[in-house]
């Protein structure tokens, strides 16, 4: 606890920031990420509050190494995303451009670290299923999913071992929306 005595003035009370921490959606955003699909993870976010809503679009390579055959060129995609963004009016949005400064391949690990240090926590991860299934495929899983909550487009027909066992750490984004 701070030991520096402070003073403020009579009826303060401190803002309580409802806005709690940060959506990241993860994926190569080619032709299955349409702008209907962006629209709903972003209404999602709106929905549910999040302080930040961060767009991580992969570099070709990543997608190579991750087993995604048809990603276009990097800076066509991004532009494209920032596209989404003018036309929808959502300035709120961050797309974050790790992989076009790195412009190679870029473990999700490094890339979860990298906005681990820089967004606010709690983390929700938004993926496709396709995509939950190559990150429960690999060995850091296990450790990144006690330290974030997945949150998939929607639910995947075969489940990748670990992500079912994993399943009360992750929801789907059509189910919450019918919950809520």
């Amino acid at each position: 606890m701070n030991k520096i005595a402070r003073s403020v003035e009579f009826g303060y009370e401190p803002t309580n920031d409802s806005r709690k921490g940060t959506l990241i959606y993860y994926d190569a955003f080619d032709d299955h990420a349409s702008s209907v699909g962006l629209n709903e993870a972003a209404a999602y976010a709106e929905e549910r509050n999040y302080e930040k809503f961060v767009l991580y679009p992969i570099h070709e390579e990543t997608a190579k190494r991750m087993g995604i055959a048809s990603a276009r060129p990097y800076h066509r995609r991004l532009d494209d995303l920032h596209e989404w963004k003018r036309d929808a009016h959502l300035p709120d949005i961050l797309i974050e451009g790790l992989d076009g400064k790195r412009k190679k391949y870029t473990p999700i690990d490094t890339a979860l670290r990298h906005m681990a240090d820089i967004y606010p926590k709690p983390f929700f991860l938004l993926m496709t299923p396709e995509m939950a299934n190559r990150f429960a495929s690999y060995s850091s899983f296990e450790e990144w999913i006690t330290r974030l909550r997945l949150v998939l487009t929607e639910r995947p027909e075969a489940p990748h071992p670990k992500l079912v066992q994993a399943s009360r750490r992750w929801d789907t984004l059509r189910d919450e929306a019918k919950n809520s």
